[in-house]
């Protein structure tokens, strides 16, 4: 048997498609959504690498130092945390002034506390 053997029968086809047929839906559409939504994600995760690049790595006494400046002026700082999100990018800075600390861990006028051994960089901005 051959192909031109069988008949074409629309009434076949349709008892088919009622009975037999299973739509499988959105589960076909699923490879074109994740691809779409990856490279939306790597676009996002591309344009936040740019607005907070890393910036150099300060030794232990450089930054104890100028946040001991800051904290004896009244001076707002700028700090970048050592630590990247999900993407492998860094976070905003977090801006402050500094009303204290205790051992190891920073107080900031914004509610935040800061662990000194989490700062890459920081900067005085008054």
């Amino acid at each position: 048997m051959n192909e031109s053997d069988y008949e074409y029968d629309p009434k076949m086809v349709q008892i088919f498609f009622e009975r037999y047929y299973q739509d499988r839906g959105m589960v076909k559409w699923q490879g074109y959504y994740l691809s779409d939504h990856t490279a939306a994600l790597k676009k996002e995760a591309h344009e936040l690498a740019k607005r907070y690049p890393p910036k150099s790595h300060q030794s232990l006494e450089k930054r104890a130092s100028i946040l001991a400046e800051a904290y004896a002026n009244h001076k707002t700082v700028s700090i970048q945390l050592d630590t990247l999100d999900l993407n492998g990018n860094f976070q905003p800075d977090l801006v402050g002034k500094l009303l204290g600390y205790h051992e190891d861990t920073l107080f900031l006028d914004n509610e935040q506390f800061v662990s000194l051994s989490e700062i890459r960089h920081v900067t005085l901005l008054d």
